[in-house]
């Protein structure tokens, strides 16, 4: 089983296993807790002052102790000499001492007084002898009578003798004292003293208290010098003495190596220390160190910030040349000794690089400000301004743009060769000025094959020109313009060519005026971004110019140029393509047989050229289902066949499903009845103006848009009285991304609710009112204001199927025509009736009626019960019949058939 390792004891901040993810971690700000173990290691520079204190204090105590107990045995031995003395002394002149030695028994009387004073004066003995030193006393009784052990010759001469011999008790402590008579005579000797066992005794009792009091030092020295070396530790990191060495060596180094300036000033105000960098910044005298900073020669104020007792950062300080970066801190604030600590750097060369990053920040500033301001719209002439303006100011003084008339126009310029002639439109001019000498705006410049911007946009390349004084080609475009420009204070010169997918279409230039400098080489890279950006939103303005142009020049050929002539509506129409691009919407005004009026108004889904083409195509089928004479719901009918039949083609063309979409309102106006039969597919309905000026949006039937297929569309006829207005429009008018549909019609609604107006006033009311701001979509509006056939315009016989009914037909026709002042078209109008009726009484079936209309021309119509068609056929020699339609398409402007829901009416109209 593999044992698990545990960090590295030399690496405390490294991670080691699940023991040492385990581990407490310090509070930042203060150091790791540690254990007298650690603080005890011999490694570090604070283990090793830890046992040295320790061992020092040991030392301490055990001398004290050893001291202690020389002094504590010396003051006892002199007090067992002193108690010893005192005894003897006491004892020896004592009254009648003399006497008692001199008696018959002087052990006898002396021996209880000897233990009595023994006890008393608290000493293990008290000898009296005679002169020979035999023992009239003693603690044991059967010492008596023995010969004292000890040295008495001393005292027999009269002195005090203190000395240590073994004697009957032991090794003893004693004083022997002479005993003299009244003549000064010695008669015997006193001793007195203690055993050397009982002193010592007495000595180890008090030892376990002084080494008690010795233990509690030790203890308490310890204590301290553990803190204490806690400290140190603290302070020193755990480093051992090699290690601080070697650290002081690298920190000098690293402090006396950095580009950066140090200076640590005291709370004196004096140099405690200077890097090599801080002398060489501030220019410092040899071994500043120690001297005071006003004694320096600094400067009032570099002298100020090195003795500042406040928080200084980065606050630039010329010193010569240089300008130095300055930061100061109090060192008292972090709880070290008063003072501070300055750094110094040279930020002349920071000064630099950060005047050339400012002066890219500032490019690339203007480039993203380029990005979002160029481009905005899809018109040329408003690009080439916001490119004009974004340049002025920041990066020159005078920018302008000139352009190829063809770009305009959405064309592509022709290709010229080198040196030739360039002519070119400003279409933007912008400076800081009005009043400048260049050519303005909408000016048609000749640029002459010498001057930088006909090079320019002939060859593609930019051309940059410090100083146009001393350009000769420029100067030959107009002698007297370029020495205006010169004049007014323009020195230098950028020609960028606007170039965009291989089209160059126009020319950029940038002017400087003398008192900003002229362009520099790295700024000619600038102005072409700037250009070439522009250039591309440039080409695409072009573009959509160009295809606009196109999808609106389609539309408007597929729409109609002038209204046809027609007597049963006075009619006012309105167009408005959309702003982004032109729609599908379309209108149309059919004149149909019988003076009747179809009006027409179609939306196709979509916007761009294929709208355009579809709205063709679907404009074109209504125009031809027009002269079938089909009802409103039969022509939207077969229109809806026609957009399915479009939608099939284009999925098999694009190879998945695909819906045009279109929606239609087709109304057919009858002038000799009044009335208006209208159907719709999907489009908003008609408005109809009263001739009181009440205004209502007609209920009618609303058919699925074109192309879905499924429904039948129904019709609804309205009797229309005279004067009144028949409004048609598309859902642009009313519908908008801010305006629902159903508030756009209470507008319009509202708006047309006013009598009196013509319907070109109605037109202009109805756009005022509705025009969005923002046109998203096509507008087509059609108001149609109604008339009716005079009653004496119009002539009308029933006639019976029966031969002669032919003849009676062609007098009152005859008679009519007279009262009309149609003479010279009786013979014609005679023929024809005569044809028609007699093709009706032969093979058509009741009722048969016979009409004649006159307006701007005269129409014949003759109506049957039999929906049989006559057909038109060259007849040979032998046919007996067949030339009766011959003759009458022959002799009218045209003829035809109309299908009725009671059978079919043939018509012939013939100018009068």
């Amino acid at each position: 089983m593999a044992r698990e390792t545990g960090p590295d004891p030399r690496a405390p901040g490294r991670a080691g296993g699940r023991r040492a993810r385990l581990r407490p971690q310090p509070v930042p700000g203060h150091p790791p807790a540690r254990g007298l173990r650690s603080v005890l290691s011999i490694r570090s520079v604070a283990g090793q002052m830890f046992l040295l204190q320790v061992s020092i204090v040991l030392l301490l105590v055990v001398a004290a102790v050893v001291a202690l107990l020389i002094e504590s045995r010396s003051d006892r031995y002199a007090a067992a000499r002193d108690r010893s003395l005192a005894a003897a002394e006491a004892f020896a002149h004592s009254p009648g001492l003399v006497a008692t030695m001199q008696g018959p028994d002087p052990s006898a009387v002396l021996q209880p007084l000897t233990e009595a004073a023994r006890k008393g004066a608290q000493v293990d003995f008290i000898v009296v002898t005679d002169r020979n030193g035999i023992r009239y006393t003693h603690p044991e009784p059967a010492q008596i009578g023995k010969k004292f052990v000890g040295t008495i010759g001393p005292s027999l001469e009269g002195k005090i003798t203190v000395e240590q011999v073994h004697g009957p008790l032991g090794l003893e402590y004693q004083v022997v004292v002479p005993v003299e008579d009244t003549r000064g005579g010695v008669v015997g000797i006193v001793s007195a003293g203690m055993k050397v066992a009982n002193v010592s005794s007495a000595i180890d009792r008090q030892l376990p208290v002084v080494l008690g009091a010795g233990a509690v030092g030790l203890g308490l020295a310890t204590a301290g010098t553990a803190l204490v070396g806690r400290r140190l530790l603290r302070q020193t990191r755990g480093l051992g003495p090699e290690e601080m060495t070697r650290m002081y060596e690298h920190h000098d180094a690293v402090l006396h190596a950095v580009r950066e300036g140090v200076v640590i000033v005291g709370g004196d105000g004096r140099v405690l220390l200077a890097n090599d960098e801080a002398r060489r910044l501030l220019d410092l005298p040899p071994e500043p160190e120690g001297r005071a900073v006003a004694d320096l020669g600094l400067a009032p104020r570099a002298t100020e910030l090195l003795l500042s007792d406040r928080a200084i950062t980065d606050e630039v300080l010329p010193v010569g040349d240089r300008l130095l970066a300055v930061n100061n801190r109090p060192t008292a604030s972090g709880g070290g000794p008063s003072g501070s600590v300055a750094t110094l750097r040279d930020s002349t060369e920071l000064r630099a690089l950060a005047g050339k990053a400012e002066v890219a920040r500032g490019r690339l500033r203007l480039l993203y400000d380029a990005s979002l301001a160029i481009g905005s719209t899809l018109d040329v002439r408003r690009t080439a301004e916001e490119l004009a303006r974004t340049a002025c100011g920041e990066f020159c003084d005078y920018a302008t743009v000139d352009l190829a008339e063809d770009v305009l126009r959405g064309e592509e310029p022709p290709t010229l060769t080198a040196g030739s002639e360039v002519r070119l439109l400003r279409v933007a001019l912008a400076g800081v000025r009005d009043d400048s000498p260049l050519y303005p705006q909408d000016t048609l410049v000749r640029w002459a094959g010498s001057t930088p911007q006909a090079a320019g946009f002939v060859s593609g390349r930019s051309a940059l020109i410090p100083e146009v004084s001393t350009d000769a080609g420029w100067r030959r475009q107009d002698v007297e313009r370029t020495q205006a420009v010169l004049d007014f204070g323009l020195a230098s010169l950028i020609a960028v060519p606007l170039t965009a997918r291989g089209v160059l279409m126009g020319v950029a230039c940038f002017w400087r005026g003398r008192d900003r400098g002229p362009f520099e080489d790295d700024e000619l890279s600038l102005a072409e971004e700037l250009a070439a950006r522009a250039a591309v939103s440039i080409d695409n303005a072009r573009r959509f110019t160009r295809e606009h142009t196109m999808a609106v020049t389609l539309q408007h050929s597929l729409l109609p140029r002038e209204l046809p002539e027609q007597s049963a509506l006075d009619v006012a129409h309105r167009y408005l393509p959309a702003q982004a691009g032109v729609g599908g919407d379309w209108f149309d005004v059919i004149p149909l047989p019988g003076l009747r009026v179809a009006l027409v108004v179609g939306d196709v889904v979509g916007h761009g050229v294929h709208a355009a083409a579809t709205m063709g195509r679907l404009r074109t089928a209504v125009q031809n289902f027009s002269t079938l004479d089909l009802p409103p719901d039969e022509l939207l009918g077969h229109l809806d066949e026609l957009v399915a039949h479009l939608d099939q083609e284009t999925a098999a063309a694009a190879g998945g499903l695909a819906i045009t979409g279109a929606t239609c309102l087709y109304a057919i106006y009858d002038p000799s009845t009044a009335t208006c039969a209208l159907a719709r597919a999907g489009h908003p309905p008609p408005a109809v103006v009263h001739p009181d000026g009440t205004a209502e949006l007609l209920d009618l039937p609303s058919g699925p848009p074109l192309g879905l297929g499924g429904m039948p569309f129904e019709a609804a006829e309205v009797r229309l009285p005279p004067g009144s207005d028949l409004v048609l429009y598309t859902d642009g008018l009313v519908e908008d991304r801010t305006r629902d549909i159903g508030v756009g019609l209470d507008v319009l609604t509202s708006v047309l609710s006013r009598p009196g107006r013509s319907p070109q006033e109605i037109c202009e009311a109805v756009l005022d009112a509705l025009l969005p701001a923002r046109q998203s979509d096509d507008i087509a509006l059609l108001v149609a204001r109604t008339r009716v056939l005079e009653p004496d315009r119009t002539a009308e016989w029933e006639v019976a199927r029966a031969p002669e009914e032919v003849a009676r037909v062609r007098a009152a026709a005859t008679r009519q025509l007279a009262e009309w002042g149609l003479d010279e078209a009786a013979f014609v109008t005679e023929l024809v009736l005569s044809e028609l009726v007699t093709n009706a009484v032969r093979y058509a079936t009741a009722p048969i009626r016979v009409r004649l209309l006159y307006d701007r021309t005269l129409i014949c119509e003759v109506s049957d019960g039999s929906s049989t068609a006559p057909h038109l056929r060259y007849a040979v020699a032998e046919d007996e019949g067949g030339r009766g339609l011959f003759l009458v398409a022959q002799l009218t402007e045209r003829w035809g058939v109309r299908y009725t829901p009671g059978g079919k009416i043939i018509w012939a109209e013939q100018l009068v």
